[in-house]
């Protein structure tokens, strides 16, 4: 592809979009670039403060404990409160939390304010999903997920780096540092965005109570939405193939005698082919069919991890981290789109919250199962289940989408501004 090609790839993948997205988008890289604690929490609690090894893996699992409850919260707030006070209360906490931490002593406290950290930290996703449904027209979603997912790696290859300077000198400095690049998202968010959540039609006079109404959305409402709740499992599928990029690629490099430098120069692999290729890759994939794209894209994951069993050299363990980000690329906008497809404008919330279970949930499952894994069979039994897990993944996707068209939208499809959309374009999910 040309430079002209390039720019001009650039310049759509961005245009069009309306200021509030951008400012949403800005607030979501500001927050990125301070992402301290998940990075570095291991690492400050046996180098820096001496635990072990299993109490910093308890730790973590409280952290992650904590993402798996703020998901459902968070949601049912998005929806109740509005998208707004949801995201200040919780980057507000956030802030608190995180600098709170960064003073704790007693283990028992520690433990207790890092899965306080994993619940206010987690609780902002739903909203900003929630909110970037409303703002953004049905036909640039994918593009404006797709956008801010690159502003997330972006903003976490930056804060990477500096993080590791920074807990050289002074894992406290990396703590109130992150506190404070959350409180000025949470002043971006009170400055610069409105409320985006749709009101529901006033009912028209001498109507009863059930005419014409979008029904009450509850979280029973979303758990018995079969189509949906499809997607999430598919969406734990994928989650459990992606995490062992953090989790199972570590310990068996490690076990194959390589350094953790060797593994940190690998993984580094995945953070810049997304921020260099997740914009051109989606003005590309933008208007395909999302079925393919979602079928291709669990296969690429699943056979990318698959191909770990194989590796040798570094540079071998590097190419089948090519093939596996190129799926996380294509997968996360377009399973995005599809999840606010299939959710009600007035539940976007709700849903938005079950759906970050998935991968809350997952994070917790796939250091178990790959240390079960490893430990029982070996590394190459974990690599050939990630295969089969995307196969199954595959499968889903393709047994899902084959009675959902393009202009399927569940009820959650709305047009610019946040209105409801036509009768004519929704249709009911599941």
């Amino acid at each position: 592809m040309s430079a002209a090609s390039l720019r001009r790839a650039a310049r759509e993948s961005v245009s069009g979009l309306p200021r509030a997205f951008w400012w949403l988008w800005t607030s979501t890289l500001v927050n990125r670039l301070g992402a301290f604690v998940a990075t570095f929490m291991t690492l400050y609690l046996t180098l820096d403060r001496g635990y072990s090894a299993s109490f910093a893996g308890l730790v973590v699992a409280l952290h992650g404990l904590g993402g798996v409850v703020s998901s459902l919260v968070a949601g049912v707030m998005t929806d109740r409160l509005g998208r707004r006070p949801t995201l200040l209360a919780a980057q507000a906490s956030t802030a608190f939390s995180v600098a709170l931490l960064g003073f704790m002593e007693h283990p028992a406290a520690i433990a207790a304010v890092a899965m306080l950290v994993g619940m206010t930290s987690n609780a902002s996703r739903p909203a900003v999903a929630a909110m970037m449904a409303d703002i953004v027209r049905p036909e640039d979603r994918v593009r404006a997920f797709a956008l801010n997912y690159w502003a997330i790696n972006l903003g976490f290859a930056v804060s990477a780096t500096a993080a590791g300077v920074i807990a050289e000198y002074s894992y406290l400095a990396g703590f109130l540092g992150e506190a404070a690049l959350t409180l000025v998202c949470a002043v971006l968010v009170f400055v610069k965005l409105p409320e985006s959540r749709p009101d529901r039609p006033a009912r028209p006079e001498g109507a009863s109570a059930t005419t014409d109404e979008e029904p009450t959305i509850g979280l029973g409402s979303v758990l018995r939405d079969g189509r949906f709740m499809s997607v999430v499992g598919l969406s734990f599928l994928i989650s459990l193939i992606f995490t062992q990029g953090s989790v199972g690629l570590p310990v068996a490099m490690g076990a194959a005698g390589f350094s953790p430098g060797d593994y940190g120069l690998v993984v580094a692999v995945n953070g810049l082919l997304i921020v260099l290729l997740q914009i051109p890759v989606t003005a590309f994939i933008e208007r395909r069919d999302p079925q393919k794209l979602l079928v291709i894209s669990a296969l690429l994951a699943g056979y990318g991890f698959a191909l770990t069993a194989f590796a040798g050299p570094v540079w071998a363990y590097a190419l089948t981290v090519c093939v596996w980000t190129l799926a996380e690329i294509v997968n996360s906008p377009t399973q995005m789109g599809l999840v606010v497809r299939l959710s009600p404008v007035h539940g976007r919330g709700r849903y938005q919250g079950v759906y970050n279970l998935s991968w809350a949930v997952a994070s917790l499952v796939a250091p178990l199962m790959a240390g079960f894994v490893i430990d029982r069979y070996g590394a190459d039994w974990l690599w050939g289940a990630t295969g089969v897990l995307g196969t199954v993944a595959a499968a889903g996707y393709w047994l899902l989408m084959r009675g959902l068209s393009e202009g399927d939208a569940g009820t959650g499809t709305t047009v610019a501004g946040g209105a409801p959309a036509p009768a004519a374009e929704r249709l009911p999910a599941g």
